[in-house]
């Protein structure tokens, strides 16, 4: 959690560029909540800057610091607004983010810079009013308000200052709604990461109980009322495959490294991740009763079709570059093996395989007895050059 949620590991070595302004984004965030604690003491006690007192220079040295990394918050998203609304990079152009997803990016990036722009109007105004600080990058800005009246000034002030307190209000609301969810949900999510080897399938329970009865007549498979293979809809999931759906940021470096997607395939792991959450979603509502019971029966393989499953190759290349190790090789696989032991809905080349495997206990159809023939050539070739060579 400290190496990938808080120290931001992976996003430097995915793509150096894009990670290093995000730290900035993400620095940005987090540090200078710290003045906005201050500007709410500030509002409820009716006090001027009651950290200064208290911290002397330290105080100077740290709103400056707080006022550059608003710069470079400002900055940061321009370039992604830039790149996502400008440039043709094809993971901000895929199917799955048409719509909401698109505009959702957009909003957040012009909040954040509307927010940041907001402090420092405040703290010009602030400057020029009270003339008690000496900020970097307000001394600059400054200028704009001293040929006010001190009430124009300090009314440019409060406003900036009610401005930038609301609206962070309004985007801790909006959170939860949108993508950014993963600010908060990152951590826990990175925490309960499964640290086993990323090739490792797991055996399903039932499978192995009915192998160890035939292996074993004594022994008796425990009951399991409405026994499933495999995932067929969202309540099959585990939690952290939900927490998954829901830390999910679209940043869609999954798809782009994904061989499927990259040919041509349907399949798009940040697709199989939205779609899950907003299955889950929809399945929420209608337990809560605000979405009416579907005409016809609906479940996770209506959004996510059988084509893009059989797609995905195992390779974990989408778990490996995940800035927050989402798994969404998990959900395919066992969405797979739903439709192959469940409906018998698997691929003629895969039927044939299994055939093989269960008869002759190799993919190929050759039997057991005689699988090493092959060798048999090469070992008359060996004797055939040895009395050559005598």
């Amino acid at each position: 959690m400290l190496r990938f949620a808080v120290g931001q590991g992976k996003m430097t070595k995915i793509k150096p560029i894009a990670g290093i302004l995000h730290v900035f984004v993400y620095l940005g965030f987090v540090l200078i909540n710290i003045e906005v604690l201050e500007i709410i003491i500030d509002g409820i006690a009716g006090t001027h800057r009651i950290f200064r007192p208290i911290l002397g220079n330290l105080y100077d040295f740290s709103i400056g610091f707080f006022e550059i990394l608003g710069v470079l918050v400002i900055l940061s998203c321009a370039v992604f607004l830039f790149r996502r609304n400008l440039m043709h990079i094809y993971r901000f152009r895929s199917p799955e983010l048409k719509g909401w997803p698109f505009l959702d990016a957009n909003v957040i990036l012009i909040v954040e810079i509307v927010l940041m722009v907001a402090l420092l109007v405040m703290n010009a105004a602030d400057q020029a009013f009270q003339q008690d600080t000496n900020m970097p990058v307000s001394s600059f800005l400054a200028p704009m308000f001293q040929n006010m009246s001190a009430a124009t000034a300090h009314i440019w002030v409060q406003t900036a200052w009610w401005f930038h307190f609301v609206g962070i209000l309004w985007f801790l609301n909006y959170v939860p709604y949108s993508k950014h969810l993963h600010i908060i949900l990152s951590f826990p999510n990175t925490y309960y990461t499964n640290l086993e080897p990323k090739a490792k399938f797991k055996n399903n329970e039932l499978v192995s109980n009915e192998v160890k009865a035939m292996l074993d007549p004594s022994f008796t498979p425990p009951t399991v009322e409405n026994p499933r293979f495999g995932v067929k809809d969202v309540e099959d999931l585990t939690w952290k495959n939900l927490l998954d759906a829901y830390s999910c940021t679209e940043c869609g470096r999954c798809t782009s490294v994904c061989p499927a997607n990259t040919t041509g395939k349907l399949l798009s792991p940040r697709k199989v991740m939205m779609d899950t959450r907003d299955r889950l979603e929809e399945v929420g509502k209608i337990k809560e009763g605000i979405l009416p019971e579907p005409a016809e029966p609906k479940d996770l393989h209506t959004y996510i079709t059988k084509e893009e499953l059989m797609a995905c190759t195992t390779c974990n290349a989408c778990v490996e570059v995940c800035p927050i190790n989402i798994n969404p090789m998990e959900i395919i696989v066992n969405m797979r093996q739903y439709l192959v032991m469940e409906e018998s809905n698997a691929p003629q080349e895969w039927n044939m395989m299994f055939s093989n495997i269960e008869n002759n206990g190799a993919p190929w159809q050759f039997a057991q007895s005689e699988r090493a023939n092959w060798t048999i050539e090469l070992e008359n070739e060996d004797k055939q050059s040895n009395q050559n060579e005598s």
